[in-house]
């Protein structure tokens, strides 16, 4: 069963950051120029909120939001939601669906190791799936029991 760190390994993606300074717009030309839904964000080096396509939805009705001069930290989400590397596909789609988030920070020794999105970890589900499907259909096909035989010896 696929684990968080297996899923960031298939993944082979870096953690895409912007500083907490950095405008809105600055923000989704980057999440726009990597094709991602979030970005982490921080402060001299250390991570202290996410910035997701939904904040900016939430957001953009509001009187003070000004995409050129807004700055991601008044915007951001703070509470920061991790599950540990070792979590198993059906722990992280617990947390996504009990906490309601589309994005869970990674964690290994207290550390921030990667994101992973809801789209990730149900295509790495889906992905072990079928691979236990096909291996089920290998053993219950007829080319499995042709090719078996007693050995002599």
């Amino acid at each position: 069963m696929y684990t968080a760190h297996d899923i960031l390994i298939l993944n082979n993606r870096q953690m895409i950051t912007a500083d907490m300074e950095s405008t809105i717009m600055q923000a989704v030309k980057i999440m726009n120029d990597n094709k991602i839904g979030a970005l982490v964000v921080t402060s001299h080096n250390k991570i202290v909120g996410i910035y997701t396509e939904r904040d900016l939805l939430k957001n953009i009705l509001d009187g003070n939001f000004d995409l050129n001069k807004s700055k991601v930290s008044d915007f951001m989400t703070t509470q920061l939601v991790s599950a540990p590397f070792d979590s198993s596909v059906y722990q992280l789609l617990d947390i996504f669906l009990g906490k309601r988030f589309r994005h869970i920070l990674i964690e290994r020794n207290g550390s921030y190791i990667g994101i992973l999105s809801m789209g990730d970890v149900i295509k790495a589900n889906l992905n072990q799936k079928s691979k236990e499907l096909e291996d089920l259909n290998n053993i219950v096909s007829w080319e499995y029991y042709e090719n078996w035989r007693f050995k002599k010896q």
